[in-house]
This record gives structure tokens, sequence and C-alpha cells, in this order.
């Protein structure tokens, strides 16, 4: 085991020299080590123990220089390190050397390198087994859904009760719900882990949204809501991937379906820079029977991140505004 050596020790030993020899230089100077009554002799003392003073300083100074270089370079090796990651973003080990507290710096630096790395490895792993949970959950729940709503299917054309037939719808009801759940999961699993397909091109977002809220307007018709639509004639290109933003403004309908039904209220406007969704529900603090179905508003964001818009949600007590600019 190499035994630790200090800087702070080797400068202490080099000042110690240093307040030692100069001194006993300034003694030989003034009194002699060989008292002369010659005057002659007296003199050349004198300048011999100058010599020696002037000697012993350039030693000193060049030993000084020489100890601190070495001290600068060690340390500005270790920076360049830290602000030098690699191509994972952490920075690189740096070969320790000396035992001193530089090389015990060194060390720690290369520990704490160690640690961050087996602690981003861990997290890929975690993010890996999670991702492949969502994965596997939403695929073999699909199954069983298909099979209650078949069963449900069946139920309705058999002759039932009012109250039996009202049991029938909330089952198809909530099946809907689930079978949406377990589509989302499933499509944030795939985008977190870039396996969703991302194509981008120029696209005409007015014809893409007056598109889109077509499929939507018979729901909202029927459920009593009051509809206005802000979408202009002339074409709006942006570079996007049409089936990214298709998605964005269904899981945006969706949201409005199940959080602002008592609001019976929906907009939709396409501006230059903009679209803008909005809604007079009690907002997503408020109670409704959708609570706590967040997750495609979180995929709508992921999809509008990737794609370089800017997504902003603002809610309140008197409604949600969704705003997805460029």
């Amino acid at each position: 085991m190499k035994t630790r050596k200090s800087i702070l020790n080797q400068y202490l030993l080099l000042h110690f020299l240093a307040a030692t020899l100069l001194p006993v230089c300034f003694l030989l100077t003034t009194i002699g080590v060989f008292p002369s009554s010659a005057p002659s002799d007296s003199s050349g003392s004198q300048q011999n123990a100058l010599s020696m003073i002037v000697f012993v300083l350039v030693i000193f100074v060049a030993m000084s220089w020489i100890f601190f270089g070495n001290v600068r370079k060690r340390l500005r090796r270790l920076q360049e390190s830290m602000a030098s990651p690699s191509d994972d973003g952490l920075p690189l080990p740096i070969r320790t050397g000396r035992r001193d507290e530089i090389g015990q710096l060194e060390e720690s630096f290369n520990r704490m390198v160690r640690e961050l790395a087996e602690s981003r490895q861990r997290e890929r792993e975690e993010e890996r087994l999670r991702r492949q949970l969502i994965a596997s959950l939403s695929h073999d729940l699909r199954t069983p859904l298909t099979a209650i709503r078949g069963h449900a299917s069946r139920m309705n054309k058999e002759p039932l009760t009012p109250a039996a037939r009202d049991s029938a719808a909330s089952i198809d009801h909530k099946i809907s719900f689930l079978s949406q759940l377990v589509d989302n999961l499933l499509s944030y699993s795939l985008l977190t882990s870039g396996k969703y397909p991302y194509r981008p091109e120029r696209t005409d977002i007015a014809r893409l949204v007056r598109r889109s809220f077509v499929d939507w307007y018979p729901v909202f018709e029927s459920m009593g809501f009051q509809i206005e639509l802000d979408l202009p004639e002339t074409p709006l290109h942006w570079e996007v991937d049409p089936a990214w933003l298709e998605r964005m403004l269904d899981n945006c309908y969706q949201n409005v379906n199940r959080h602002a039904q008592s609001g019976k209220y929906i907009a939709v406007a396409v501006k230059p820079d903009r679209i803008e969704i909005r809604d007079r529900g009690p907002g997503l603090a408020g109670d409704s029977d959708g609570k706590g179905a967040g997750i495609g508003l979180e995929i709508a964001a992921y999809m509008a991140r990737e794609m370089k818009l800017r997504w902003e949600v603002v809610s309140g007590e008197d409604g949600t505004r969704v705003a997805i600019q460029k």
C-alpha cells in the first residue's frame, strides 16, 4: 500500500529549509564564520556570503515555481476531465498519481464517476423494465376487454329491464374508457422507447383540425354541447407529423369529453401560430367522471416536445384551455 504524501508537508519542508538557510547566510554576511582583522578578508567573506544568499534565494524560487507548477498542472488536468464529458454525458475517469491531497481528490472524483455510471445504468434498466411491463399489460388487457365487450353487446340484444339496460350501457361505457386507457398506455410506452414512427411533413393544419373534429362532432352534439369553430379557409402549413398531431387533437377532445361534460361547451380555433381548444368544465383539478385519466394529455405534451411545438395547458374552475403553438 502506498504511503500518503502530503502536499502541505512538502510545502512546509521547503519553507523550513529556506527559513533556516537564509538566517545562516545572513549571519555569515554580518559576522562571518572565520572572523579576521584584515579588511580585505572581511570584505571577501561578505561577498561570498552575499553570493550564497542569492544562490539560496534562486534555488528557493526555482523549487517553488516547479512545486506550484506541478500542483497547477494536476488541478488543470482534473478540471479538464470534469469539463469533458463522454458520449453518455458523464465525465471520464482520471488517471491517479501520488497519494497526496490532489491524489485523494482524483480518487474521489473517479469514485463519483463510477457511482454515477452505476446509477444511470440502474435507471436505464428500471426504465426498460417499466416500459416492458406497460407494453405487456396493455397487450394482455386487450383480450379480456374484447371478450367483455362482446358479452355486453350480446346482453343488450336480450330482453332486459330498464335497470339492467342502464347497467349494460354503463359497462359498455367503462369498457370504452379502459380500452382507450390501454391504448394510451401502449402509445406512451412506444413513444418513450422511440418505437412510435415519426414522419414529419408539410401539413395543412387547418384541414387536419377540420377533419379530426368531424369524427367528434356527433359525439359533442349528442351530449348537447355548444360548439364554436374558428377554422380558416386558407391553408396554414406546419412541419409536423400529421398522425401525431391528429392523435394530440383526439386526446384533447377526449379530455373535454371526460372532464368538461358539465360545461357543455367546446371551442376550437386555428391561428397561423397556434391551435386552441377551450371548454367550460370544472378544470383538471375538479370532480369529473374521468378524473385521473391524464395520460392522454401527457402523451400529447410528449408529442409536442418531439415536434418542437410549445404545449400549454391552463386549467381553472371556469374551464381549461389547451394551446399548441408553433
